[in-house]
């Protein structure tokens, strides 16, 4: 049973705060541990929000790889804490949280799991906007009783106009959508453009509409206040401490503008004020343990210029440093916009914007276009991603993928079941089905945390032999 009640048309606008997931993941690689959350909780469930952004996108991966903690026991733990607010994810539709498709067993035992274990709302995006790449996802939400928010993946190119994105909502209305979300992830939607995005999906369907932008160009107050007066019924901000930047836009002054107005969230701005003074105590250990760097805070302009979210550039300059060629910084970017239009255009977020930018690279330090290629470029040529938004370059096509034939089914349907065969393979260590499902995302990450959490059992001087059975010394 849906939790959104579609007949609302009342005028306050409800508030997502990201401040648990993408505020951190934006702004300090995902490195807020869950000791560090459960204290502000409280606090939060008390503010009013519509929901708080607290689970799914990188936090599971960083959970496991860089915090020795299970990411189910931190959605629990969660959930007991936050009784009042509805906890959201992100999901990567077939992807899951991973990054290649899954089959449909899977997307369905991990829906069911994230909503048994505390996830209210699911946002489901897709990276190339290929809908048959989010049908099994959203299925399950509404089939295991949660709330099932379809994204629109933002990006600008002379395929994707306002009557793309408002066709393709149309499409995940029919399809069952609680809400719609646009996922502008590289702060590339502008203000007025919002206003007339924002104007044409009210008219065209009647389900809400949730904006999600960023402040990397310094737009994202005018983007959410511009798609509010359009009628936009829930928008994402960070609290002030790790908003802004590369994070979404803060909630406080947003709340404060908004005020007195037909607009006004109605949230607790003393709450606020208590959960905002919490959170400077973390940021200042992010900073101390130089994860965070306030740098981040900066207008970065390249956004607008090449269409390149946060996390991509700084990808593409490690990769250059790495390379001892961060003098060709301003070559790659501009190389960015022409790999992605080779490519057929596809919006830039994971892990389209890994892929399109590591080509970008390699065409820039290897003198020549396309001289090597990689798999996972080949592979998106081929669809082994999905629909591409328009046809790529055919000279291009047939210069990377020669002769091979192109895939233009859903690419899960080529998937046998495969949650079984993940859960024989990790029976010596197996405690809960979560573990499967962990396993099944990220194999060697997850398999480094069982052996760490077995050793914690049994004592730190553990012994594991051929068959990882423990021997404790």
């Amino acid at each position: 049973m849906s939790k959104v009640n579609k007949t609302d048309t009342s005028s306050p606008v409800k508030i997502t705060d990201t401040i648990l997931r993408d505020a951190h993941q934006s702004q300090a690689a995902t490195r807020m541990t869950t000791d560090e959350m459960i204290p502000a909780c409280p606090i939060l469930d008390e503010v009013g929000y519509y929901s708080l952004e607290a689970w799914g996108g990188a936090t599971y991966d960083s959970c496991l790889r860089f915090l020795n903690e299970d990411p189910w026991d931190r959605l629990r733990r969660l959930k007991k804490a936050l009784p009042k607010t509805k906890i959201q994810m992100l999901l990567r539709g077939q992807n899951i949280l991973g990054y290649k498709h899954y089959a449909d067993d899977m997307v369905d035992k991990f829906v069911e799991f994230a909503i048994k274990n505390g996830v209210d709302i699911i946002r489901i995006f897709d990276a190339l906007n290929d809908t048959r790449n989010m049908k099994a996802a959203m299925e399950a939400t509404k089939r295991h009783g949660g709330i099932c928010e379809a994204t629109i993946s933002y990006t600008t190119s002379p395929v994707h106009t306002t009557e793309y994105f408002v066709d393709l909502a149309a499409e995940l209305e029919s399809m069952g959508a609680d809400t719609i979300c646009i996922k502008d992830m590289a702060n590339i939607l502008l203000p007025y453009t919002a206003f007339d995005l924002v104007t044409k999906l009210k008219a065209r369907v009647k389900i809400p509409i949730h904006l999600h932008t960023h402040n990397t160009a310094g737009t994202g107050d005018m983007v959410n206040l511009k798609a509010i007066e359009a009628g936009c019924d829930i928008v994402d901000t960070a609290l002030s401490p790790l908003g802004n930047g590369t994070a979404q836009p803060a909630t406080e002054p947003l709340v404060a503008t908004l005020r007195g107005t037909k607009y006004d969230t109605g949230l607790d701005m003393e709450k606020l004020g208590e959960a905002a003074k919490y959170f400077n105590k973390v940021k200042a250990r992010l900073i101390a343990d130089k994860i965070l760097d306030p740098k981040i805070l900066a207008v970065d302009i390249n956004t607008l210029v090449y269409q390149v979210p946060g996390g991509m550039l700084s990808n593409l300059l490690s990769q250059l440093k790495q390379a001892n060629a961060e003098d060709r910084f301003l070559e790659c970017l501009a190389e960015v916009p022409k790999v992605r239009k080779d490519f057929g255009y596809p919006p830039l977020v994971t892990p389209t914007s890994q892929i399109v930018g590591t080509q970008a690279v390699l065409n820039v330090l290897g003198g020549e276009r396309y001289k090597t290629v990689t798999k996972e470029s080949k592979g998106l040529l081929l669809g082994d991603y999905g629909r591409l938004p328009a046809e790529p370059d055919p000279v291009i096509l047939k210069q990377i993928i020669g002769d091979e034939k192109r895939i233009t089914h859903r690419k899960a349907d080529d998937l046998k079941p495969e949650y079984e065969k993940y859960k024989a393979e990790i029976q010596e260590y197996y405690e809960q089905e979560e573990d499967v499902l962990s396993y099944a995302m990220f194999p060697q990450v997850a398999m480094n945390f069982f052996k760490w959490r077995k050793a914690q059992k049994y004592g730190v001087d553990t012994v594991f032999d051929a068959k990882n059975n423990v021997h404790p010394v």
